[in-house]
């Protein structure tokens, strides 16, 4: 592989993805995810945003009387917090539901993107493979949840809590982008969820600007409805360009 290949920033696989998307041949197997996170994020972020003032004047009851001054600075702090919060999980739903239909769309986009037809591939692959799909996904819930924990401890903390929180918390969530839809295309080869991690930190960086969209887009209704099939795509041609040689080359798909 090309060391411009492997330098590329995760900017570029963000647009990439948009691109690759709309591919003949591939946009078929775009449908299924992104109707389901069309009808499931849209119908939580509805939710969402008609109870954003009932809940920040309850969180800001937490800041001590002496500190009431910051509640103008605080406000949108709280906001994003919850907005941030929300998003991944609301998008940790839809991809635990989408996974599968995620994974297929992952593995015909590598197959296009490289020439490599993958063996027992299609519906009936995906279908054999959604319970081992699925306990990916319990892997990485298990990963994300003490972390998240922590994060929201740290959020009740008056003013100091409430003011570090919402960053620690994009930070994470970036990463967690990251691992989320990068790891359908190295799933599909059978790679351990810890060696992916690890394949992901040594390109931090990079992860971490794609993640960053990532996540900035699950926040902005309409796009947020739009952006699964997007990081999909992205990580599947980011797996394809800087992971498969090292991991793949002789594996085959599913």
């Amino acid at each position: 592989m090309h060391n411009d290949t492997k330098s590329r920033s995760g900017f570029h696989y963000f647009v990439r993805g948009w691109h690759l998307m709309m591919l003949p041949g591939i946009k078929r197997y775009v449908v299924l995810p992104l109707l389901m996170n069309i009808v499931l994020l849209g119908g939580a972020f509805w939710w969402l945003y008609s109870r954003l003032n009932i809940w920040i004047p309850a969180l800001l009851e937490h800041i001590p009387g002496w500190l009431q001054w910051l509640g103008y600075l605080l406000w949108p702090l709280c906001v994003l917090a919850v907005l941030l919060v929300f998003s991944y999980f609301f998008s940790t739903i839809a991809n635990w539901i989408a996974a599968p239909f995620s994974g297929l769309l992952a593995e015909q986009l590598e197959a296009k993107l490289t020439g490599h037809i993958p063996p027992d591939g299609g519906v009936m692959g995906m279908v054999k493979d959604t319970p081992r799909i699925l306990h990916r996904e319990w892997l990485k819930l298990a990963y994300y949840l003490p972390r998240a924990l922590a994060l929201l401890l740290l959020h009740l903390i008056p003013a100091f809590g409430q003011t570090v929180a919402p960053v620690l918390w994009f930070l994470f969530g970036a990463w967690m982008m990251a691992i989320q839809y990068s790891d359908y295309p190295f799933d599909n080869h059978k790679v351990p969820f810890v060696t992916m991690r690890r394949a992901l930190a040594r390109h931090k960086t990079q992860n971490m600007q794609f993640g960053a969209l990532v996540y900035v887009c699950t926040v902005i209704p309409l796009l947020n409805l739009v952006i699964m099939p997007v990081a999909v795509c992205g990580a599947t041609a980011m797996w394809v360009d800087r992971y498969r040689d090292d991991f793949a080359a002789s594996l085959p798909v599913r």
